[in-house]
Order: C-alpha cells, then structure tokens, then sequence
C-alpha cells in the first residue's frame, strides 16, 4: 500500500492506472477505522482493480460546539488495517492541502431540500460540508466507483443525488451496515461509549425493529409510531434527535404510494450521537 497525501501525486498513480484499463473504487472516511469501513473497502475492490482509501476529518461537515477537535484519530492503526484489506493507496491529505484559502470553501455544494430535514434540521450545514468534501475528492480522485454504508442512509441520498444531479461520471455504492453481535451499528462515535452506555446503545436497533415490525402488521399511523419510538428511547437512557419514517426512495414522508419506507433515528446517549436505520417493504393493503 502507498500513502499519500498531495493532489498531484495522486492524480499521477491514477492517470497510469486508468492508462492500464483499470477501474478505480473510492472509499471516502474520516478514519479510526473499524469492520464497517473494512466491508465498504471489500466492496469497492469487488468493483474495480485499483481501491483507494482517503482519510480526511472534514471540519466543514462540523458545526460550533461539536467533536471536530476529539474526533477519535487513530493513524497507524488504520494504516495497517487497510494494508492488511490490501488497499492499493491511502489518500490522507491535510485540511491545507485540501482547502488552501484557510481551512475554507469559496465554493459550497448544497443539497436542497434533503440536506435541510432530519439529521440536517438538527445538524445545520452539516450536509453541505459533506456534499462539498465529497464534490471535491470525487475531482480529485476521478473514481469509477465510489462506496458509502448504508448506515449514514441521508448522507447517501445526499451524495446519490448531488452526483446525479451535477452528473459526475460516478458509479455510488451503498453498502449493508455492519453491526455488533447484539445490533448496534458500527460507528466511529462507538467510541465515545462508556460502558454502561454501550450496554444501553442496542436499543436504538431494537426500536427500528419495533417500529418495522408494527409497519409490517399493516400499520400507518406514521406520527404515533414515531412519538412510540421516541419514548422507547427516552425511556433507555437516550436523548432522542428524532425518530422518523421515510420514504426509503425519496426521505419523504410515506405517501398512499409508497412500497418501502425506513425508518431512521438519532439519538445522544452519553458524549455519543448515535444514527440507525432500517428498511422496511410495506405490505400491499
């Protein structure tokens, strides 16, 4: 594996492979590396010849007051990770290398309105950090495939949807999330658990759960569902965000014609924000 961390000598190893004939997967991620990470690099090498990893803590996706300085930094673990996932090049480049005018962006790419609701109502300019950055390495590292998990369910359809929309001649991948024996989703943030809260953290799952199963029996009383499962939170330990049912296409709310919605949540639990969410196909009336 090689590592690097300037535009130029990136963009060198790419042009000799793409003069080669092969594809090229790109696994974005802020680091501190875990099995979730892993399973998208797996993916992205199933697609392609060449995989490239960035690792990149992006402060703009970070509003005032959040986890920017304590977001956990592991650098020689997830280096020898991603060799041993055989990782062709991790692309970890600097806040200055990336955004030369002072750690900022003259230019913002926002997704409206998808980048206004749930997590982007709580979280504001969040997703416009996120479609930025995303904009950015996309130019930078000119993938033919890109993968993201499917457990960050509204940053996917931000990026799906910016790609599109801007058509930039990449292939996104979402991948199935990677959870714990007992359900909680793998996340970064995993960390800031104490133990007593990672006894609690499964709950999140198995509310989702809860409220998929009520959907499944025919269920569509979408408010007091959403109101149950905030009290289930609430009632473990959780501060919830929000819990809310979607339409898993287009992160509406469900309408008459909706086949399959998914349900997502975020809650604080300790120093935590933890996201979840599952798809649900509804049954025909």
């Amino acid at each position: 594996m090689r590592a690097v961390d300037r535009i130029d000598e990136l963009r060198e190893l790419v042009r000799g492979w793409r003069a080669a004939g092969e594809r090229v997967g790109f696994v974005p991620t802020m680091g501190s590396l875990h099995e979730g990470h892993l399973s998208l690099l797996e993916l992205a090498r199933q697609r392609s010849q060449r995989v490239i990893v960035s690792i990149f803590v992006n402060p703009l996706q970070f509003g005032p007051g959040e986890d920017f300085e304590r977001y956990p930094r592991m650098p020689e673990e997830d280096s020898r990770l991603l060799q041993v996932h055989r990782c062709d090049v991790l692309f970890n480049p600097s806040v200055a290398h990336m955004y030369p005018e002072g750690g900022v962006s003259a230019t913002v790419v926002s997704v409206r309105p998808l980048s206004q609701i749930l997590c982007g109502a709580v979280r504001p300019g969040h997703f416009d950090g996120v479609a930025t950055v995303v904009a950015r390495l996309f130019g930078i590292v000119q993938p033919d495939v890109a993968v993201f998990g499917e457990k960050d369910y509204q940053q996917l359809a931000v990026i799906r949807r910016m790609t599109e929309d801007l058509a930039l001649p990449v292939e996104v991948i979402g991948a199935p999330t990677v959870r714990a024996s007992d359900g909680l989703a793998m996340s970064s943030r995993n960390r800031y658990l104490a133990a007593a809260e990672r006894e609690i953290a499964p709950k999140l799952y198995a509310m989702l759960q809860m409220l998929a199963r009520r959907l499944m029996e025919g269920q569509r009383e979408y408010a007091v569902l959403e109101e149950e499962g905030t009290r289930v939170l609430r009632d473990a330990g959780f501060a919830p965000d929000y819990v809310s049912i979607r339409d898993a296409r287009t992160l509406e709310p469900p309408g008459a014609q909706c086949s399959e919605a998914v349900v997502l949540a975020a809650a604080r639990l300790g120093r935590a924000r933890l996201i979840d969410n599952l798809r649900v196909v509804l049954p025909n009336d």
